[in-house]
């Protein structure tokens, strides 16, 4: 690849990718090959790439650079998303998920109430838990290391 930064960044993420799935069988039992494109779970996949592109950044061109900069900012903006926001926005879907149901027993107990169940459910799985984009920083810390020391 011409630029061995987005090369390391991209095998971070494609190795904690394939890292959900043996994570999800540890956590679960359950062996689920969906993990190998899906978001959320364990490692995250998000905050390896970014991390593998700032530690190959700052190693390559120092951290006192607009690069190292750059890349750390996109770093610290994609975890905090990854934690807060899109996290939240998975709590959320649980919540719009269960309604149904709640709707359902609603209009059990009173006749004239009429629900019609939704035919596909929110996505559930959106973000990250701190603990998943610590393990994928630190998986991404390491790639970007070994990326940047290979290519001497």
């Amino acid at each position: 690849m011409a630029n061995r930064g987005l090369g390391t960044a991209l095998a971070a993420v494609g190795i904690a990718q394939l890292l959900k799935i043996p994570c999800h069988y540890k956590q679960s039992g359950e062996w689920k090959p969906s993990k190998l494109v899906g978001s959320g779970g364990m490692p995250s996949s998000h905050s390896s790439g970014v991390t593998a592109l700032a530690v190959y950044t700052a190693m390559k061109h120092g951290v006192r650079t607009p690069e190292f900069a750059i890349a750390s900012m996109l770093g610290i903006v994609v975890m905090y998303d990854a934690m807060n926001i899109r996290r939240h926005a998975g709590e959320i879907a649980i919540q719009v998920n269960d309604l149904d149901a709640d709707v359902e027993q609603l209009a059990g107990h009173h006749p004239g109430v009429y629900h019609k169940r939704r035919s596909e459910k929110l996505k559930e799985s959106l973000g990250h838990q701190p603990r998943e984009v610590a393990a994928g920083a630190l998986l991404g810390a390491v790639i970007g290391a070994v990326g940047a020391i290979s290519s001497r």
